[in-house]
């Protein structure tokens, strides 16, 4: 088991490193298409500290999501619990959309957030369904929740 634990934090690794580049280059260039460049990150606590806490939840976030494919592998079922925990996670990401344009980003939040979060899931699943068959793992689960 252990190789496949090495496996799954490896590419769950680097799905992180490509989902947090992804979604920060789009606020980058939303911010300098708005003309405020870098705006969104010092409304959320400096460049600095906005990349380094960023990467590190995506690092998170994509050592979790392959874990959880992987996982649906030897238990499919997992697949319905990680759709929930994805809508769950879409849900608090559209909440804290609608607070930053209260604070600090106005309507363009939707855009920078919103739209970022967008991008990361769309990378999300075209990385995961192309190295998983995320489609049958999903099909597999709801036909033993039938059962």
């Amino acid at each position: 088991m252990a190789p496949r634990r090495r496996h799954s934090v490896r590419e769950g690794v680097i799905l992180g490193l490509i989902v947090a580049t992804s979604i920060w280059v789009w606020i980058a260039v939303v911010d300098a298409i708005a003309g405020e460049p870098f705006r969104t990150f010092t409304v959320l606590g400096g460049i600095r500290l906005f990349t380094v806490l960023h990467y590190a939840l995506c690092l998170a976030y994509g050592v979790a999501a392959v874990a959880v494919v992987h996982g649906a592998a030897l238990e499919p079922s997992l697949m319905l619990g990680a759709a929930f925990a994805f809508f769950i996670l879409e849900f608090g990401f559209v909440m804290l959309t609608v607070l930053l344009s209260q604070v600090g980003l106005g309507e363009l939040a939707w855009v920078r957030i919103l739209g970022g979060n967008l991008v990361g899931a769309i990378v999300t699943f075209v990385m995961l369904s192309r190295r998983h068959p995320l489609r049958q793992g999903l099909k597999q689960a709801e036909a033993e929740e039938e059962e």
